[in-house]
């Protein structure tokens, strides 16, 4: 039973620790920057992909340090991504993180984390996150494949046509929901 809450994070307003500079922090760094391309990332590894170095160019909210983890690393952040080659060091940096009640992701080690990354679709506005539990990436990816192919591009036109409506609708709470329950029935 999945019993995971889902939330959607700002981080463009959060501090971001990512500890792994191979081809997982490369995984990891990109999907931050493709939903939230302004977050604070501080990415610290004591080697660091080509690929990395490139994409850090251009965002300059990317940090790239050269060097092993240190519980320092923690200070002033709110959120934790893990992904080195080392079991024992991802492990530590879990054990850090719990003691300062921060929220860590270590990769591939559903049992280390708090938060699991999902599979993303987006249309416009529209952003669908797709979780399996930890039990399936793949799954998860080909999934959200699916739904891009099927969802129409103009997806962002109705969004925004919605929201025109809605901001000249009229009442109390309820008497817009029912408006616009009514508006989109279509849409069954």
């Amino acid at each position: 039973m999945n019993t995971l809450f889902p939330i959607f994070l700002k981080l463009e307003q959060l501090q971001v620790l990512i500890v792994g500079g191979g081809y997982v922090g490369l995984e990891k760094l990109t999907a931050v920057l493709a939903n939230a391309p302004k977050t604070d990332v501080t990415l610290v590894a004591p080697e660091i992909r080509a690929e990395i170095h490139e994409l850090a160019q251009q965002h300059p909210y990317v940090k790239l340090v050269v060097d092993v983890y240190r519980p320092s690393f923690l200070e002033e952040k709110d959120l934790v991504i893990v992904g080195t080659n080392d079991k024992s060091v991802n492990r530590k940096i879990q054990e850090d993180c719990k003691a300062k009640r921060l929220l860590v992701n270590v990769a591939d080690t559903p049992d280390l984390c708090d938060f699991y990354l999902s599979s993303v679709v987006k249309k416009g506005d529209l952003k669908i996150a797709i979780s399996t539990n930890g039990k399936s990436p793949t799954f998860a990816k080909r999934f959200r494949e699916v739904l891009e192919e099927i969802l129409p591009d103009t997806l962002q036109e109705t969004l925004d046509n919605l929201q025109q409506i809605r901001n000249k609708l009229k009442g109390d709470f309820q008497e817009k929901m029912d408006k616009l329950n009514e508006i989109t029935k279509v849409m069954k």
